[in-house]
């Protein structure tokens, strides 16, 4: 099995696990969202943190939708370089929500997790589009 083909697999399971982590924590985000609150809060604080944390997952699945339609239509299933690239950064997304979730981490981290990971993906997939 060449290292192309080997990897295709092993980046579609990195991509799905990394979404059903993600979806995992838009069903249980309520521990999260306690964590971010001092130990007495209001609705209204509660509610606020609760849509900050909605608004990033909603954005995670927007764009998990985009890369998903990108990898099934092939446009990027066969770049070696970037699919090793997308393996790590979605591995290493998938392990650290899992301690966000586990941990019951505060929502903010969420967002360094975010960018971290899909930073280094969009700056590498734009370098490629404009050389």
């Amino acid at each position: 099995m060449s290292a192309i083909s080997s990897l295709v697999p092993a980046r579609f399971l990195t991509i799905i696990a990394h979404l059903v982590i993600v979806i995992t924590i838009f069903w249980s985000r309520e521990n999260n969202v306690k964590a971010s609150l001092p130990l007495e809060f209001t609705q209204e604080q509660y509610d606020s943190e609760d849509q900050k944390l909605v608004v990033a997952l909603a954005v995670t699945l927007g764009l998990f939708a985009i890369e998903l339609s990108g990898f099934f239509s092939g446009v990027s299933m066969f770049n070696c370089s970037q699919g090793l690239l997308s393996l790590a950064v979605h591995c290493g997304a998938s392990v650290s929500l899992s301690f966000f979730v586990f941990e019951m981490w505060e929502c903010w981290t969420y967002w360094v997790i975010f960018a971290v990971c899909r930073s280094v993906v969009l700056v590498y997939v734009l370098v490629q589009v404009c050389v």
